[in-house]
């Protein structure tokens, strides 16, 4: 099974990102998903936790995940030291910042720079969703892009697939 958290603030749209990632890995044959978020009766800006879970057979436990695959941070005030513990052996965490990390396991992008081109605002949820396809290889841009058109709303779906295939380009590098 691939565990994936992600970490954002409310109104980031991280438990949308981890939906969205379902729905695009979900357009396989054979693959199961589970994606929930973790919060409660928090504010916009409060960090929020969501989870997504991948596999070819179905998934039996709901869950929080402790250790993932990737470790996937929209806001960099949320990251430390400390998140490199929530990774399994072999693990990644993508990281939406400007700063650069002198460690393997950490694959940086200036989300906010894409998003602020694409959607004229700061939410980084598809950028960072765009990232782990290129990163990962798990989903394909035109998956994402196809759970995107089902997903959301009609105005936000071409900037959003926009914002991906930028993202995806820029860490594919």
């Amino acid at each position: 099974m691939i565990e994936i958290i992600w970490h954002g603030r409310g109104g980031q749209g991280a438990f949308t990102a981890a939906r969205l990632l379902g729905e695009a890995y979900a357009l396989r044959d054979e693959s199961f998903v589970l994606a929930f978020p973790s919060f409660g009766p928090e504010r916009r800006g409060a960090p929020i936790r969501a989870f997504t879970k991948l596999d070819s057979k179905p998934i039996g436990n709901r869950s929080e995940i402790r250790k993932a695959d990737y470790s996937i941070f929209l806001d960099d005030t949320l990251f430390s030291e400390s998140s490199f513990g929530e990774l399994k052996d072999g693990g990644r965490i993508l990281l939406n910042t400007k700063k650069k990390y002198d460690d393997p396991r950490v694959v940086t992008l200036d989300g906010d720079g894409i998003a602020q081109k694409y959607l004229g605002l700061p939410i980084t949820n598809t950028i960072m969703l765009g990232v782990l396809a290129a990163v990962s290889g798990l989903v394909s841009e035109e998956n994402i892009a196809m759970a995107i058109s089902d997903a959301m709303p009609q105005r936000l779906r071409e900037k959003n697939i926009a914002a991906v295939k930028a993202a995806y380009e820029e860490a594919a590098k």
